[in-house]
């Protein structure tokens, strides 16, 4: 049995969409565990359940069957008003969409995120302005509204906002998909960092470099769990563990 700490589980997890007189299910009696200090990272085929599965984990979508457990407590189960408050608590989210508020800087909307939790105006300002320059943000940036900045800009910035709170899982949804090569790996960077000091990653991706940086890899089809390959923890320019990813996904028909 594996005795590391589990923080979050499924328990036949379903998940299905209903389209005029057509039942499409998504997710199927879904098990799975992530543990804690993890680099977690969920692929597949397009359509596969991938993003599904990533809403269904951090709360912001009901699963149709089964138990999501967030340290042991089911929350699939829990009132939008109790959802609300246990993802402000203890997730940061990272989109495909970057959400930004049109009529905010960039660092307001940063700091807007991390004063709904935390009173210290000074230290979450300190925090938001290292955030920002880890991620190729420089200070003529911050003042800047969304849309006087490129995409890659502002989904850089929308990372800082989901980190600020130093949430206990950051749930990423392709979170470089729209970065150049050079912005990309300073995400990357960003979060494996975040994971070394003890933030857990779960991220969805297709990208073969952002996979690299997990420590775990779960691969689902159709809905379903097909199997998982465990990298250990990122080492840069680490061959082997390039060649076991790519081992694996072969396997799994990627």
């Amino acid at each position: 049995m594996d005795k590391r700490d589990v923080i979050l589980a499924t328990d036949k997890l379903c998940k299905s969409f209903t389209a005029g007189a057509q039942e499409q299910q998504v997710l199927k009696n879904l098990d799975i565990e992530i543990y804690e200090n993890e680099f977690t990272v969920i692929m597949g085929s397009s359509g596969a359940g991938k993003s599904t599965l990533l809403y269904a984990l951090s709360g912001m979508d009901k699963p149709t069957g089964g138990a999501v457990r967030f340290f042991g407590a089911d929350i699939a189960g829990l009132s939008h008003d109790k959802l609300a408050v246990f993802r402000r608590q203890n997730c940061g989210f990272i989109f495909q969409h970057m959400f930004l508020l049109d009529n905010m800087s960039i660092l307001d909307n940063i700091l807007a995120g991390g004063l709904l939790i935390r009173g210290d105006k000074k230290a979450i300002v300190a925090e938001a302005k290292e955030l920002l320059g880890k991620v190729g943000l420089t200070e003529t940036i911050w003042r800047k509204f969304p849309a006087q900045l490129s995409g890659g800009e502002n989904q850089r910035a929308a990372i800082v906002r989901a980190l600020i709170n130093k949430p206990r899982v950051v749930f990423a949804d392709e979170p470089t998909g729209s970065l150049n090569s050079a912005a990309g790996q300073a995400v990357l960077d960003v979060l494996t960092d975040v994971n070394k000091g003890g933030q857990n990653i779960v991220m969805v991706t297709h990208d073969l470099k952002s996979a690299r940086r997990g420590n775990r890899i779960l691969y689902i089809r159709d809905g379903v769990m097909c199997g998982e390959c465990d990298l250990g923890k990122y080492v840069s320019g680490d061959q082997a563990r390039h060649d076991k990813l790519r081992v694996f996904l072969s396997e799994m028909g990627w």
